[in-house]
């Protein structure tokens, strides 16, 4: 994360605050806190600290509420959502860890297949000579005792 970046999983807003940018009393926050829809962070004093990304929570509880769905419903859709984050992030962070594997591996070596299904180690950026031979594949017909599932 660069420096000028806000960190939207921060647990820094207390409770009046979030209720604020949510547009909800702090009671309906401290509800949906107590069945496990929107649970914030606790300070050690106990305190609950919401983060950017509870209160963007709240607005669509709120705005999926009105438009009538439940609050079970709202919950799984909330959980869901958490998990994607979760996942994108995971996604993220092994696409970095590949990155810099790949750049730290310059001149390491690349594999190929020979036309008689030997490996061949290549030297990065060479290209293999293209075999002109054919391999037909044709399926066995099964036996009158074999099944296909084997």
């Amino acid at each position: 994360m660069a420096d000028d970046e806000i960190d939207e999983d921060a647990p820094i807003l207390a409770i009046a605050a979030a209720a604020e940018l949510s547009g909800m009393h702090p009671q309906t926050l401290r509800q949906y806190d107590r069945i496990g829809l929107v649970v914030p962070a606790r300070t050690q004093g106990g305190s609950r600290r919401y983060s950017l990304q509870h209160v963007a929570q709240l607005r669509e509880v709120a705005r999926l509420s009105a438009d009538g769905m439940s609050l079970p419903a709202i919950a799984r859709i909330i959980e869901l959502e958490n998990r994607v984050r979760e996942l994108h992030r995971r996604v993220r962070a092994l696409e970095e860890q590949v990155r810099s594997e790949v750049e730290s591996r310059r001149g390491s070596r690349v594999f190929a297949a020979g036309a008689t299904g030997s490996v061949i180690t290549l030297k990065r950026g060479s290209r293999v000579r293209r075999a002109t031979e054919v391999v037909l594949w044709r399926p066995r017909p099964y036996d009158d005792d074999a099944s296909p599932s084997g």
